[in-house]
């Protein structure tokens, strides 16, 4: 068990899965909002090219009609985009100072004018196109990545390809301009779902140990021991057989015959019409 107090994430696996935490539907969001969080970034590659921060919004099927509100990094910069159903509202931030270790976002929305403000950089506003003025969106409100495969059935035009690599922390809204901030959740701060989440510097490494010269290789909240040769099992505490498919080098019974451990090497027990010491012959 970890105490995750600031999740760190670590973006789309193989599989195309992004880590991620869901929290309950952010109530009276429709016509103003204001998010305040912080976030330090993994590294400084692939954690700035195309990368989720948080999305909420209608799942559609890429129609313009789609609802949301989304907010991301991509080529550096943060992006931040809402719907409203009538066009997509988008500012994008000046690129990132990278000498800071931690970045301070800060943005809002009221009817259909948008602001967003990072780190020390300047104001930026935004009016989104067409007549609607109110936000309906009736999802969840994911941070860090997205519950299915992304960007597939996220609405057209909040499309990000990974989920956020690195650690958000202090995420805080508030509807209303006389509200306090809060976490969102219910109960506040506690999500409801996630899948591959960590504590931000804190490995499970540290709660793990590999015997035998093994390594703890961690991958989000993921982690497993790469045994040495002739090492197996969770904590590389087995040894493998001279018969086992892992063993190496392996061994060389042929033509379907049967690998017997003895107490100095192994045997082969071969089957009908093969003879010889590895039942190489006819």
């Amino acid at each position: 068990a970890i105490n995750i107090s600031q999740p760190s994430f670590s973006g789309t696996d193989v599989f195309g899965y992004t880590s991620f935490l869901a929290y309950s539907t952010i109530p009276n969001i429709t016509f103003y909002y204001e998010f305040r969080l912080k976030f330090q970034l993994a590294n400084l590659h692939s954690a700035l090219q195309d990368n989720l921060i948080f999305f909420t919004g209608q799942k559609g099927q890429g129609l313009n009609g789609d609802d949301f509100l989304e907010l991301g990094l991509r080529n550096g910069r943060v992006v931040y985009s809402y719907n409203l159903g009538s066009g997509t509202a988008t500012i994008i931030s000046k690129p990132l100072d990278l000498t800071l270790n931690i970045h301070v976002i800060h943005l809002g929305r009221y009817l259909q004018k948008g602001w967003l403000k990072v780190d020390d950089q300047k104001n930026k506003t935004v009016t989104s196109p067409g007549r609607l003025v109110g936000l309906n969106v009736f999802s969840q409100f994911y941070l860090g990545g997205y519950r299915e495969y992304t960007p597939e059935l996220l609405p057209k035009g909040s499309r990000f390809k990974n989920g956020f690599q690195g650690c958000i922390f202090d995420v805080q809204v508030r509807t209303s301009m006389n509200q306090e901030f809060k976490s969102p959740g219910t109960p506040e701060g506690h999500p409801n779902s996630g899948r591959s989440v960590g504590q931000c510097k804190d490995s499970p490494c540290s709660l793990i140990k590999c015997r035998n010269g093994g390594k703890c290789i961690e991958g989000g909240s993921t982690v497993y021991c790469d045994c040495l040769t002739g090492w197996k099992g969770a904590f590389c505490t087995e040894t493998v057989s001279v018969c086992e498919p892992e063993h190496n080098p392996p061994h060389l019974c042929k033509q379907g015959g049967t690998c017997v451990p003895l107490p100095n090497g192994y045997t082969c027990h071969c089957p009908l019409g093969t003879t010889g010491t590895y039942c190489e012959q006819g």
